[in-house]
């Protein structure tokens, strides 16, 4: 590609402003529709409430939008921002970025995490966040070259837009060389041709591994912002820097961070073979722990374990991911869990007979493209990763719309003539495949697939195929985002931790199984009020930052069993409390860390008030995230139940039909939920509707104007 050869719509040259203790306090602004390219300053209150990476994209977002602002509506933006410690070399996990948009799923704000350089570069560049509007009427590159100091909208070549093709050649089109040092210095966001033909799209975001020579790629996954990149004609994002060196963030005090990454990288090197293993099978290593204790989903959560999970063992992933190599999605990420299936042969699909790198699977992608369909195979699992990326679709999204369908197929609500003739039973790897490759097509039943499983369900429903409430309980999305892959029938915490997400329901907020079902830290609500308190806050501030939770509790110091509080890593938090000094040159301490959270997690949550959301129903969960809904889940694990039901509810089980047992066990789960819910609310100073109050806003000092004035009449 002859990225000079493109015509040019619109170009800004301007000056960088060089980061000053993580900030450049620039915004770059682009309106595809006019060609609008400006600088904007950063309001010091912005900076002051919203901190930067999410705080930063829901400010903008709001500001830019009304509360009908649909997602396919010229003004509905995506923004992309790191967060001031985004870019730093000298600790692990540090190049991450938040992308928000409003959702084509959710029809309320998304935020999704995703590593790769793009984040860094937009900082190096001179921009703490990129800010895009507007709808071209044709396909559109931006290119943000923070070498030449300049940045311009071209026309698109004609051609494909799937990321493993695309992003190689822009990759090698804006380096100044074909040398490994100057292709580093290229990052491009993309999204692909399946992103076009669904709600479901995703954005992939690259790096150049120097080892691989080859371009790789992490994802911002959820909520379909890939189809709003789509819909706005924006082909792909390039970004490219004149250096990378260790201290782009001009940070305060570069001694601290280097001392606290010399410490976690040790931890790593020492602990991670016996701990986790992340740098050798990567999140996949979870395959079989989470089936060792029932929690991998199985045939649509119907199950937590299967006879043949061991052919999907880590071991097994293992065996297909490159050994020895640095897999850092960020220069100098010690933990090196982004790992890769290196000269794949693809056998099926338009690149059939091509040899390609993989990424992952991560463990989301194993089990969403595996045993959520019922599926044991490596081979399907490996080669789908692949053509959901470079096809530009959620893995998690998809695979748990994949398990719906094929339960509803199996139940009689699909059959082949529905589906265009494609059987989609449990297990059926051909047509799972054939599925996926007809929704980048944009034909047939797979461009229905790509609406997800909330139109889906009502789609049903119009059409008279299914049962309305037997649907709501097998479809596992909440706020119209598809569940991610923890089976979550046996941990109340962990029920709200999915189904009480701002966004919907995501593992990013809090991940509390094993704090609540394996080793019962957590025994009453007061308790697990305060874990889903604290763990949403914690990691939300990783989003505010630029940082990868993983390097936070994956591999723990040796002596963290000893402490205080285990479950968060006492160690770890007061690294991320130093690094936050030492950058920002800031008082701050593990208190106003929680606090910066508590500000924009509430905002957040009064911006969904604001389109329509927000409140307790919402908050509402599939029976399936609860418990079995079928008879033969409950007689699956019939003696677990009838003993719960005799030493927990009261009621002795003998004699009652399987219905009424059942009933029993649903009523109790349903009811347990319910007080759930008011004990969190009350601990995140929300009334019983779940809309923050008042005073608690004020408390946060987030009493501004346009939230006040959102959530009185709730009160």
């Amino acid at each position: 590609m002859d990225i000079n050869a493109l015509k040019t719509i619109a170009e800004w040259s301007y000056k960088v402003t060089p980061m000053y203790r993580g900030y450049t306090d620039k915004i770059l602004y682009i309106n595809v529709t006019d060609g609008t390219i400006k600088e904007k300053d950063v309001d010091p209150m912005m900076k002051e409430k919203f901190i930067g990476g999410k705080g930063y994209g829901l400010k903008l977002l709001w500001d830019a939008t009304k509360p009908d602002t649909k997602w396919n509506d010229p003004e509905n933006e995506i923004i992309i921002s790191p967060g001031p410690i985004a870019g730093i070399t000298q600790y692990s996990g540090t190049g991450k970025s938040l992308v928000v948009s409003i959702s084509p799923q959710t029809n309320s704000v998304m935020d999704s995490n995703v590593g790769g350089y793009f984040g860094p570069f937009l900082n190096f560049s001179g921009f703490d966040a990129l800010e895009l509007q507007g709808k071209s009427d044709k396909d559109v590159i931006i290119i943000i070259d923070g070498e030449a100091e300049v940045v311009k909208i071209v026309e698109a070549p004609e051609g494909t837009s799937n990321t493993h093709i695309l992003a190689k050649d822009l990759t090698e089109a804006l380096a100044n060389s074909d040398a490994g040092k100057d292709l580093v210095k290229v990052s491009v966001v993309s999204a692909g041709v399946a992103a076009e033909h669904s709600l479901i799209g995703m954005l992939n975001f690259s790096f150049y591994d120097p080892k691989r020579k080859e371009v790789r790629f992490k994802q911002a996954g959820r909520g379909g912002i890939g189809t709003v990149f789509r819909d706005k004609r924006i082909k792909a994002i390039v970004a490219k820097v004149p250096k990378i060196s260790g201290n782009l963030n001009n940070v305060a005090d570069m001694k601290p961070i280097i001392e606290r990454g010399k410490r976690f990288n040790r931890e790593m090197k020492e602990l991670d073979e016996s701990q986790a293993q992340m740098r050798s099978k990567g999140t996949a290593h979870l395959t079989n722990i989470m089936n060792d204790y029932d929690l991998l989903p199985v045939n649509n959560f119907k199950y937590g374990h299967h006879k043949d999970a061991y052919k999907i063992h880590s071991d097994v992933y293992k065996s297909y991911f490159t050994q020895g190599v640095p897999d850092g999605c960020w220069i100098g990420c010690n933990m090196s869990c982004a790992k890769g299936v290196d000269n794949y042969e693809l056998r099926t699909g338009p690149y059939k007979g091509d040899k390609v790198l993989v990424e992952g699977p991560e463990y989301e992608t194993a089990a969403s493209l595996g045993s959520i369909m019922g599926i044991f195979n490596p081979d399907f699992t490996i080669e789908s990763n692949f053509y959901c990326d470079t096809y530009g679709i959620c893995t998690i999204t998809w695979g748990t719309t994949m398990g719906f369908l094929m339960e509803c197929y199996e139940a009689g609500i699909l059959n082949e003539e529905r589906t265009g003739g494609i059987k989609l039973n449990f297990g059926n790897a051909d047509g799972a495949m054939e599925l996926l490759h007809q929704l980048a097509r944009g034909e047939g039943f797979g461009k229905l697939a790509g609406q997800g499983v909330r139109k889906l369900k009502e789609i049903f429903v119009e059409k008279g195929w299914g049962d309305a409430d037997f649907l709501q309980d097998i479809g596992m999305e909440n706020k119209g985002l598809e569940y991610s892959q923890y089976v979550s029938k046996e941990s109340l915490a962990q029920q709200g931790g999915y189904a009480m997400t701002n966004k919907g329901p995501q593992h990013d907020e809090a991940w509390l199984i094993f704090m609540d079902m394996v080793n019962n830290q957590i025994p009453t609500f007061e308790d697990k009020a305060e874990a889903l308190h604290y763990f949403p806050m914690f990691r939300t501030w990783f989003g505010l930052m630029g940082l990868c939770k993983l390097p936070w509790n994956d591999v723990e110091p040796e002596n963290n069993a000893e402490t205080d509080e285990p479950a968060k890593v006492p160690e770890h938090v007061d690294n991320y409390v130093t690094i936050y000094k030492a950058v920002t040159g800031k008082d701050f301490d593990k208190e106003e860390m929680i606090r910066q959270s508590e500000r924009v997690y509430n905002y957040q949550r009064v911006f969904n008030l604001r389109r329509g959301y927000g409140t307790r129903k919402y908050d509402a969960q599939p029976y399936r995230a609860a418990g079995p809904v079928t008879k033969e889940e409950y007689l699956s694990l019939e003696e677990h139940y009838d003993k719960q039901m005799k030493e927990i509810i009261g009621v002795d089980p003998a004699g009652k039909s399987l219905e009424e047992k059942m009933e029993i066990t649903r009523k109790y789960r349903e009811d347990r939920y319910e007080q759930l819910l008011d004990a969190v609310y009350k601990r995140r100073g929300w009334n019983k509707n779940g809309v923050p109050t008042i005073e608690h806003m004020k408390n946060l000092g987030m009493d501004l104007p346009e939230v006040i004035e959102t959530i009185t009449p709730f009160q």
